[in-house]
C-alpha cells in the first residue's frame, strides 16, 4: 500500500487518500465475481489486480486529471472527496454490513518448519512485497516509460517539452499504483476473510505514515517504512503487558515521532535546506 502511495506522490506530488477505496472497489469486484460463480483462487487474484488497476486509471481520468494543475490542497481535498463518495456508494449499492469472503482462505494456513509454526500468509506477503519492489525498480530503471516516469518525478515541465505525453505518464503511474493496491487487496481479503465498505481507509492512513517514515517519493523508503512500522507494532504487542495493550497505537506514534525528530525527511528521503522561516 505504501508503494502505491509513493508512486503517485513521486509523479504528481499528490497524497492519494482514495488509494484505500481502490482496494475496497477491487474487493467488492471479486466478491461479486465469486458470487456469480468464479471459484479459482488464481483467477480471483488476477481479477483483483486487474480491476484495481483499471479503477485507479478511471479515477485519474474522472477525478484527478481536471485538478492536475490546481494547488496541492485541491488535489488532497479531491482525494478525500473521492474516498468518501466511494465508501458511501459501497454502503448504498451493496451493503453497509461486512460480507464474508472465504475464497482466499487457502492462502492463510500454517506451515511446519521443524519445531516452528510459520504463517503461510506472512511468508507470501513478504515475498510479494520484495517481488513488487524489485519489479518496480527494474521497470523504472530499464523501460522507456519507466525512465519517463522518473524524469517526470524530477521535472514534469521539461519532460513535456521533450515530447513525452503527460497523460500517458500519469495514467501509467495510476495503473501501477492500482496494481499494487490489487496485490494488497488479495492479502487483506485472505487475512480478514471478509469485505467492508471502509476496509481500506484505516490501512491507507498507516501506509501514509509508512511513507513518511521512509521518505515520501522514495519507493525503497516506502517499503522499508512499511516494514519498520509493522515491526514496531508487533514488537509492542509482544513487549507490552496485556493490561497495557490499549496503548499500542499511542506508543507506535510516539516512536514514529522520535524517528522523524531525528530524520525529518524520512529514512531514505533527501535532506533539504529550507532556510530560516519568515514570520
Amino acid at each position: 500500500m505504501a508503494l502505491g502511495l509513493a508512486v503517485i506522490f513521486s509523479i504528481m506530488g499528490l497524497v492519494n487518500f482514495a488509494h484505500g477505496e481502490v482496494i475496497g472497489a477491487a474487493a467488492y469486484t471479486v466478491f461479486l465475481a465469486v458470487g456469480m460463480g468464479l471459484s479459482s483462487p488464481a483467477l480471483v487474484v488476477l481479477l483483483a489486480i486487474l480491476s484495481a488497476a483499471l479503477i485507479s486509471v478511471a479515477l485519474e481520468r474522472i477525478a484527478f486529471r481536471p485538478v492536475r494543475n490546481a494547488p496541492v490542497t485541491t488535489g488532497l481535498l479531491t482525494a478525500f472527496g473521492v474516498s468518501i463518495i466511494l465508501q458511501n456508494l459501497f454502503q448504498l449499492l451493496i451493503s453497509p454490513r461486512p460480507q464474508a469472503f472465504p475464497a482466499l482462505n487457502a492462502f492463510n494456513t500454517t506451515w511446519r518448519v521443524g519445531p516452528w509454526a510459520v504463517s503461510s500468509l506472512q511468508v507470501l506477503e513478504l515475498v510479494a512485497a520484495l517481488v513488487a519492489v524489485t519489479a518496480l525498480l527494474l521497470f523504472l530503471g530499464r523501460s522507456t516509460l519507466g525512465i519517463a516516469m522518473r524524469a517526470a518525478a524530477r521535472d514534469f515541465s521539461t519532460v513535456r517539452l521533450m515530447g513525452i505525453r503527460a497523460n500517458r505518464v500519469v495514467a501509467a503511474a495510476f495503473a501501477i499504483s492500482g496494481a499494487l493496491a490489487g496485490i494488497a487487496c488479495v492479502f487483506i481479503l485472505a487475512r480478514r476473510g471478509g469485505v467492508t465498505p471502509d476496509m481500506g481507509f484505516g490501512l491507507v492512513l498507516k501506509a501514509f505514515v509508512a511513507c513518511v517514515i521512509g521518505g515520501f517519493g522514495s519507493l525503497v523508503g516506502a517499503a522499508a517504512g512499511g516494514m519498520l512500522l509493522g515491526f514496531i507494532e508487533v514488537g509492542l504487542v509482544v513487549a507490552l503487558p496485556q493490561e497495557m495493550g490499549g496503548l499500542k497505537d499511542a506508543l507506535t506514534y510516539v516512536i514514529v515521532t522520535l524517528i522523524l525528530i531525528y530524520r525529518p525527511e524520512g529514512l531514505f528521503g533527501a535532506r533539504r535546506e529550507l532556510g530560516d522561516k519568515e514570520f
